[in-house]
């Protein structure tokens, strides 16, 4: 599926976040969103990222997004990313890639040589109507609050 651009309805999303509980776009109405994909939990660049939004989690929040991470990896996975980081929102495992199908960010992609499937790293903001407002995909992992804010 091509990916969603801002002015677009965001993708119904639901799955299960790091403590087992489910989580959708249906939970967050009314609430601006920083949907944000990653390829691997506990991975430098995801390390990176992750840690960002976390140190400035109260500056986001005070701007009035949820913050949502969505990668392939686990529900175990994300639990044991979230606690060894202290991350105070809510990691999305989407393992059987519907998510990433729904945003676009399943690609392929290529390392020396060698193509293979993975995630795009990508950030969507969507606004409090459940639209697209805009979309990152030239993240900085270490200014990634900045690019959002």
């Amino acid at each position: 599926m091509s990916r969603p651009a801002a002015g677009d309805k965001a993708p119904h999303f639901s799955g299960l976040n790091q403590k087992g509980e489910t989580i959708s776009l249906d939970k967050f109405a009314g609430k601006k969103i920083a949907l944000y994909f990653y390829p691997k939990d506990d991975t430098p660049g995801c390390t990176a990222e992750a840690c960002n939004l976390r140190d400035n989690h109260s500056a986001l929040q005070a701007a009035g997004y949820v913050v949502i991470g969505v990668s392939s990896d686990s529900v175990k996975s994300h639990d044991k990313f979230a606690t060894k980081y202290s991350l105070p929102f809510d990691l999305l495992a989407d393992e059987d890639k519907s998510t990433h199908e729904a945003y676009g960010t399943w690609v392929e992609k290529s390392m020396y040589g060698r193509k293979y499937m993975g995630t795009d790293r990508v950030t969507f903001i969507i606004n409090e109507k459940g639209i697209i407002e805009k979309v990152i995909d030239k993240v900085k992992t270490k200014e990634h609050t900045a690019q959002i804010i």
